[in-house]
């Protein structure tokens, strides 16, 4: 979505990509279904007129989705600097028990410097990962987890089928996990969500958070089943990394599909398009 006309257009199809990789149904056998089927993606504008975004703007379009009730928004560009507006923006969220997902880094290419929302206390900061592990070289910035990122394929525009890459895509796996895991404890705070996502994921062999991961990567089955100790803190920095047996497995999908059959948590994609580089071009009505 984009500039002042109607929130449905989609200038590159970013968004509805990522609103899909989120959010989509599948109908029949054909093409991917979202993480969270049963979420809800309002569209929400964050760009201008020319597909550019900055810090105002998003500011603008984290205020809207809190006012519309949302529980989780996953901004999927960053911008390099900060604004009072949209530091207030986040705050805001927090005030109402919004969690902001928002990526580490830039799509398509490094940033040695850190980048917004990401930087702002309480914002779950993502990187990506794909098969040759962690793809955001040069991070500047704080990471805290980790998610698939990498040729993902998804739907777009039109209903064909889309690749991209990069932290953007992996922001919208993680929102898609933290609304599972609301739609199994929707009394969880922002701050129990984001340590439940991060006591669940698969933690690097290093001290944590690592630099290139953060507490590792998300893992839905684990954050929505096995124990839930409530209020047991993340693992801080130099604490040793512990074999656990994790949750019972056998259950993990039975889980999921109770998880997306309730979801009632409504996600923010907010995106700019210009910021991945899809497999098809095409313009159309964003998911929501």
């Amino acid at each position: 979505m984009y500039g002042t006309g109607d929130v449905g257009r989609d200038c590159a199809g970013y968004g509805t990509f990522t609103a899909a990789l989120v959010a989509r149904r599948r109908t029949g056998e054909a093409g991917p279904s979202g993480l969270a089927p049963e979420a809800r993606v309002p569209a929400i504008v964050v760009t201008d007129d020319a597909g550019a975004t900055t810090p105002d703007l998003l500011g603008g379009g984290i205020r809207a989705a809190v006012d519309k009730g949302a529980r989780v928004i996953a901004v999927e560009v960053p911008v390099p600097g900060p604004s009072d507006a949209l530091g207030d923006a986040v705050a805001y969220a927090a005030a109402h028990g919004a969690l902001v997902v928002a990526p580490a880094a830039p799509d398509g290419r490094s940033s040695s410097s850190p980048v917004f929302p990401a930087s702002y206390p309480g914002v779950l900061a993502v990187a990506s990962t794909g098969p040759n592990g962690p793809s955001g070289g040069g991070l500047g910035g704080r990471v805290d987890l980790a998610a698939p990122g990498e040729l993902v394929t998804g739907t777009g525009p039109g209903g064909g089928l889309f690749t991209a890459s990069g932290p953007g895509c992996a922001t919208a796996y993680v929102a898609a996990a933290a609304a599972l895991v609301l739609a199994l404890r929707p009394e969880l705070t922002a701050e129990q969500l984001t340590r439940r996502l991060e006591t669940t994921a698969y933690h690097p062999g290093t001290r944590l958070p690592d630099a290139a991961v953060g507490f590792g990567v998300v893992d839905p089955v684990a954050a929505g089943t096995g124990s839930w100790p409530g209020a047991a803190r993340a693992a801080a920095p130099g604490d040793p990394v512990r074999a656990d047996p994790g949750p019972d497995r056998s259950k993990a999908w039975r889980a999921l599909a109770v998880a997306g059959g309730s979801a009632g948590v409504v996600l923010l994609v907010a995106f700019g398009g210009l910021t991945a580089r899809l497999g098809r071009r095409g313009t159309g009505r964003a998911a929501g």
